[in-house]
C-alpha cells in the first residue's frame, strides 16, 4: 500500500555516457574560445610586429623604456634611449613598435 513498485532501469548506457561527458566538453570549449584562441592570436600579432621592426622605428620595451632602433640583428636590437645611451635589447622584450614619426596614442 505505501510501497511503490520498483522498475528496472533501461539498458541504454549511451545516454548516461553523453550526460557525463557533455559538461566536460562544454568546459573545454569555453576554455578554448575564451583563453587559448585569443592568446594564440595575440602571440601571432606580436611575432609579426617583432619581425617587422626596422631601423629608426620607435619601440617600447617591457620595462617601459621608449627608444629609437639603431641596429637590427637576428635576435637583438640596438636601441638609442638618449644621447649616449645605446643598449642591446632582446627582440622578444619589445611590447610595442611605433612608426618612424608616429606619435604615442593618448587614452
Amino acid at each position: 500500500m505505501f510501497i511503490s513498485p520498483a522498475y528496472a532501469q533501461s539498458a541504454s548506457g549511451g545516454s548516461a555516457l553523453f550526460e557525463m561527458l557533455f559538461p566536460l566538453l562544454m568546459v573545454f570549449g569555453i576554455i578554448y574560445f575564451m583563453i587559448l584562441r585569443p592568446q594564440s592570436r595575440r602571440q601571432k600579432e606580436h611575432t609579426a610586429m617583432i619581425a617587422s621592426v626596422k631601423r629608426n622605428d620607435t619601440v617600447v620595451t617591457q620595462g617601459g623604456l621608449i627608444g629609437k632602433v639603431a641596429k637590427v640583428g637576428d635576435d637583438e636590437l640596438e636601441v638609442d634611449f638618449g644621447e649616449s645611451a645605446r643598449v642591446k635589447v632582446v627582440k622578444s622584450m619589445i611590447i610595442s613598435v611605433r612608426g618612424k614619426n608616429e606619435p604615442s596614442k593618448k587614452d
